[in-house]
């Protein structure tokens, strides 16, 4: 990771968390386990990839980040209740998420289980009720519409849901990327609509450049996950490396061998630069983020 690029993830990190707070202060009971376990698993740690994708996003359009806040706010709320479910023991029964305890082994099950619900929620209410640009009002009902869709039946859920029906099973690679496709790729790909329709028309005239990028960024990031989870450790992951082998889930490195994941995701890195390559404005930041989620150690 570049300098530049490891500094401005930071900012818009620490922005997303702070925007984020603000959103959690505003919940009228405070000291309850709900509100506590929300907090807890919202605010500690994370990459932030999916709310610096509609940042930069934005950013490229010529909107500025307090027009972007709400998109970005909204989309880390939906990928943090989805960590919380995932990690429940009747999925994958996970105890490390982001280097400390996951949700239910934090507070309990039951309490997981409503936080994830409460934040799923808490995110359509940011994108109904945040800030945006009068540029991006007229596409508020298109945020809310492409963010419910890239998480419910025809996204992330319905990618989770075949990841679990997969379990203990070969399945072939079009089927992999079809789970992926859905369990990862759907938000991130939502968080590059969600940064280009805060800028409203303007956005939309190159959704179908972004969306060929994010779709290919997408499936990247979940190769480079599952070639992780062969070679890193936990401590450097923050969650328990070798998960996907001890589940028996089919992984890109096992169908493709290491090697061959490897050429897989530099494959999906060079699709998603010649899609920037057709887009009108400075790419510079979205190239870079490429780049670094082939490469990236976590």
């Amino acid at each position: 990771m570049t300098d530049s690029l490891k500094q401005q993830l930071k900012f818009f990190q620490n922005r997303n968390i702070e925007q984020l707070n603000q959103w959690l202060e505003k919940i009228e009971i405070q000291q309850q386990p709900l509100t506590e376990a929300m907090k807890y698993s919202l605010l500690l740690g994370g990459k932030r990839a999916r709310p610096y994708l509609v940042y930069i996003t934005a950013q490229m359009l010529g909107i500025k980040a307090e027009f972007a806040d709400s998109a970005a706010a909204a989309i880390e709320c939906v990928h943090s209740y989805s960590l919380i479910h995932d990690d429940l023991p009747a999925m994958d029964n996970d105890d490390l998420r982001r280097g400390h305890a996951t949700c239910h082994i934090k507070y309990d099950e039951a309490t997981a289980i409503l936080a994830g619900d409460a934040l799923q929620t808490l995110a359509f209410e940011i994108l109904a009720n945040g800030q945006l640009s009068d540029d991006a009002e007229t596409s508020r009902i298109d945020m809310i519409r492409v963010l419910s869709k890239a998480s419910g039946a025809s996204g992330m859920c319905m990618g989770q849901s075949l990841d679990l029906q997969a379990e203990g099973k070969k399945v072939d690679l079009t089927s992999l990327e079809r789970i992926h496709a859905n369990k990862t790729g759907a938000l991130i790909k939502c968080a590059v609509q969600l940064g280009a329709l805060c800028a409203g028309d303007k956005g939309k005239a190159i959704l179908p450049q972004l969306e060929v990028y994010a779709d290919a960024i997408g499936l990247a990031f979940q190769v480079q996950d599952d070639i992780l989870d062969i070679i890193s450790d936990t401590e450097t992951l923050g969650k328990p490396q070798g998960s996907d082998l001890e589940l028996d889930k089919s992984t890109y490195p096992a169908l493709l061998g290491l090697e061959g994941a490897k050429h897989k995701a530099e494959q999906l890195y060079q699709t998603a630069i010649e899609a920037l390559n057709d887009i009108p404005y400075n790419t510079d930041a979205m190239q870079a983020f490429a780049q670094y989620v082939i490469e990236r150690k976590n």
